[in-house]
């Protein structure tokens, strides 16, 4: 028995001893690609030598005599501490992820080939000015230096993902930086999914009641719509029976409701303390580890340009110079259309158009998948852009039978100068500078903030499609691609997108909100962002005569629900201080406590506090109680809860109270009663799901913000070290955005928000501050993988100054290029 005891202990130490070599190992071939930040090297490929100083939180400053010697600079950088980030969204928008991943990915291969978006970049190649030619040119033998580093000295494959996946990396062209902008519009672009949704409830009930759940932005209406199945001729259409397939692996098109968001906001020198102008932005994504964002600052001929950057291109998309400052918002223009085409019944290869049928332009392409045998795809191009298949985005529930469904969109173009705007705003000096440099700007459309020294503007960039009057359902639906009156024509001009230049008031902002009334079709959009936030970004501003960079950065961080303070009062009017005394441990006691902290709640979403999770849990569950008899299955697609919906519904706007009356009961139901048994409901899914005393459940256990891994957030084990979690205030209608996920175990996971923050303060612009909410590595096992996001999360920041002393100061590294002796 001693011996057999023995051996036990000997097995179970060897055991351990090697699970620890395993491990040893492991971190050794992972560590070996961390960068080394402080020394000399010669490279090819510049001309001068190149200084990049990183300070203490990692942020490079990168210094060279040339403008190209900087941006190959920059590619450096990036390649150095986001290789694998890079490779990803170039894989993705090539549809190349099913060579890594194989058969899960297949889908999202699928569509990016369908929408041909690195061909068409390839194109607009050609277009771009010599300085953005030059720019990308050196951006791309940048990336290229740090690979060939990565091949000749055997630098852990450059990352340590390539260790479980393919580390073919085959060189950075100039081509892959115009794909990655087109790749970040189809991340901000939702108005397809809309007309999904709008065609799908138009079919499942009367206009009135489309009003109610599909509100239009508050101000003035919209003329009514024609009924989607008229739209048809002939005997009523059949639409396909089928289920909403579950979003693909590494899908970038994001779901209804996460398509952009963002803040952003300036005060003149008469609004500001200190004289000088002000502006503040935090553009919102989807959340992960790491951030898109890479902060960084580039000596420029034209000037020092500091602020965030996306690894893959040559860009600040958002931050300052010394006297000029740009922040971006999602602009919510609709710039996309779904069109339905009529297949010819003798010639399913030819669509209906004005002049009659014609052929569906073709071509194959191979998807080459991992451990399987490749497929080839039939591209199928209309005059309108290109055919969705019907399994994508639901399209089959909404697309009868002899048609199929294309997508007209903005970014659908080789006469894209997209990038050589991003370059001009980087160079310029003053806001009427920054509005002409933009002018070359297609897709993705954004909401530009600028300040200058004494000036403040705000522009809508991006172009807007150039739609028909008699336009038949107003790019709300999907409409007839064989009626001329439905296709576009020329864009409108540059001058017709909204532009807002030194306001009166000397104040201006933009939360995603509805900022024109303009007529269809010059109207911008139907769906806009934001209804709320921009509620209590009006009250913060007029609060004060003069703001600060402290009051800017306040607002930025308020976690304020003008939603709940307004839904609050008008679900429970009759509900608050009623009833008869109930014993502990009753539902009738519950109700009454819930009620009790929310009746003496101020609306604040602050993590520690119990009243923002019942308050969240009793809406949802109310949303889904009013809208589930009439919607049945479709219910699933409102997975967030609509503040314009809720109020038409409690306020009887057009008779919209009709919603609580269940229609499968005899009953007539009040909202009164809806709004009890909804409240029943979230407190029953909180024991359930949370326990213990309604006073002791905090918010922020469950509005936690989950910064996962791209691909190996999901992984067991691995999960643990690659994602990040964070306890976070705010919600989905704060200014301190947290968007919930909606949908799962957890549906107040926080999942998509300020992922960067910037305050340029232009009386003293290096007081100005930035951060992101991660790090600036891409590299788990680097100290800057997280550094920054604790900073993020508690609402601090770092400074970046344009003062090549002061970084160096703080220097944790120092790398110096020099050119390489011919």
């Amino acid at each position: 028995m001693g011996k057999f005891i023995l051996w036990m202990i000997r097995g179970i130490a060897a055991l351990v001893g090697l699970a620890v070599a395993v491990l040893a190992l492991v971190y050794y071939l992972a560590s070996q690609s961390l960068p080394e930040y402080d020394v000399t090297r010669e490279t090819p490929g510049i001309t001068a030598p190149v200084e990049i100083v990183r300070n203490n939180a990692n942020i490079p400053h990168i210094l060279g005599e040339k403008d190209s010697d900087v941006f190959f600079g920059l590619g450096y950088v990036h390649a150095q501490d986001r290789l694998w980030q890079m490779m990803m969204m170039r894989r993705t928008v090539q549809g190349r992820l099913s060579e890594m991943f194989g058969a899960r990915t297949l889908k999202t291969d699928e569509l990016m080939r369908r929408l041909d978006l690195y061909s068409l970049a390839r194109g607009s190649l050609q277009y771009q000015d010599d300085d953005t030619r030059a720019a990308l040119e050196a951006y791309a033998s940048g990336v290229n230096a740090y690979l060939a580093r990565v091949n000749s000295e055997a630098l852990g494959r450059g990352a340590p993902e390539f260790f479980l996946f393919s580390n073919e990396i085959s060189p950075w062209q100039p081509v892959d930086s115009l794909a990655i902008l087109k790749l970040m519009g189809v991340q901000l672009a939702g108005q397809l999914e809309d007309e999904v949704l709008r065609a799908r409830v138009s079919l499942a009930l009367p206009e009135e009641r489309v009003r109610d759940v599909l509100p239009d932005m508050p101000g003035t209406g919209v003329a009514s719509l024609p009924d989607y199945a008229a739209l048809f001729d002939g005997a009523a259409p059949r639409f396909a029976n089928m289920d909403i397939q579950e979003r693909p692996t590494l899908w970038p098109s994001p779901k209804r409701g996460f398509a952009g968001a963002s803040n952003g906001w300036a005060a003149a020198p008469n609004r500001s303390a200190a004289g000088g102008t002000l502006l503040a932005n935090d553009p919102h994504l989807g959340f992960s580890a790491p951030s898109i964002w890479y902060l960084a600052r580039l000596e420029l001929s034209s000037g020092g340009v500091i602020g965030g950057s996306i690894p893959g291109m040559p860009l600040i998309m958002a931050g300052r110079t010394d006297g000029f400052g740009f922040g971006i918002t999602s602009s919510y223009l609709d710039d996309q259309d779904l069109h339905l085409e009529k297949l010819n019944p003798d010639n399913v290869d030819e669509v209906l158009t004005p002049d009659g049928f014609k052929p569906i332009t073709t071509r194959g392409t191979i998807l080459r998948i991992k451990d399987e045998a490749p497929v080839t795809l039939t591209l199928q191009w209309t005059p309108n852009g290109p055919i969705l298949p019907s399994d994508m985005y639901g399209l089959g529930l909404i697309t009868p039978v002899g048609h199929a469904m294309s997508l007209s969109w903005t970014l659908l173009t080789e006469k894209d100068r997209s990038m050589s705007a991003g370059i001009g705003l980087m160079r310029a000096a003053t806001v009427m500078e920054g509005i002409a440099a933009a002018a070359d700007y297609v897709s993705p459309s954004l909401t530009l903030t600028m300040a200058d020294n004494d000036t403040i503007a705000m522009k809508v960039i991006g172009q807007m499609p150039g739609r028909n009057s008699r336009h038949q359902t107003q790019g709300r639906i999907p409409s007839p691609g064989w009626v001329k009156d439905n296709l576009w024509g020329a864009p409108l001009s540059y001058s017709a997108n909204p532009e807002f230049v030194q306001p009166s008031g000397g104040i201006l902002g933009n939360t995603n909100n509805k900022i024109i009334d303009r007529p269809f079709p010059a109207h911008m959009s139907f769906n806009w962002g934001d209804s709320q936030r921009i509620q209590r970004w009006k009250r913060l501003m007029q609060a004060r005569e003069v703001h600060t960079r402290d009051s800017f950065i306040e607002a930025q961080l308020d976690s304020v629900s003008v939603t709940a303070r307004t839904l609050l009062p008008l679900v429970g009017a009759d509900l608050w201080f009623t009833g008869e005394a109930a014993p502990v441990g009753t539902p009738e006691r519950d109700r009454q406590d819930a009620l009790g902290l929310l009746a003496n709640w101020n609306g604040e979403m602050n993590e520690h506090m119990p009243e923002p999770l019942i308050y969240s849990t009793w809406i949802r569950a109310l949303q889904n109680r009013l809208i589930r008899d009439e919607l049945g299955p479709l219910a699933k697609a409102f997975t967030h809860v609509d503040p314009v919906f809720v109020e038409r519904v409690y306020r009887d706007i057009e008779g919209a109270s009709i919603w609580c009356d269940v229609i499968q009961s005899a009953a007539t139901e009040s909202c009164t009663d809806i709004a009890r048994v909804a409240l029943d409901d979230a407190l029953l899914w909180l024991s359930e799901n949370a326990g213990g005393k309604q006073e002791s459940l905090r918010w922020g256990d469950y509005h936690q913000a989950v910064h996962k891994h791209a691909v190996l957030g999901d992984v067991p084990f691995l999960k643990w070290f690659v994602n990040i979690r964070q306890s976070t205030s705010g919600g989905d209608n704060t200014l301190l955005r947290g968007l919930t996920a909606g949908t799962g175990k957890n549906p107040f996971q926080n999942v998509h928000g300020a992922a960067y923050r910037g305050i340029y303060d232009f009386s003293d612009p290096d007081s100005s501050l930035f951060v992101t909410s991660t790090g600036q590595s891409g590299h788990p096992l680097s100290r800057h993988y997280d550094d920054l996001g604790e900073l993020w999360r508690r609402g601090e920041f770092t400074p970046m100054s344009l003062d090549p002393e002061l970084a160096r100061a703080a220097a944790v590294g120092v790398t110096r290029l020099v050119p390489r002796p011919k």
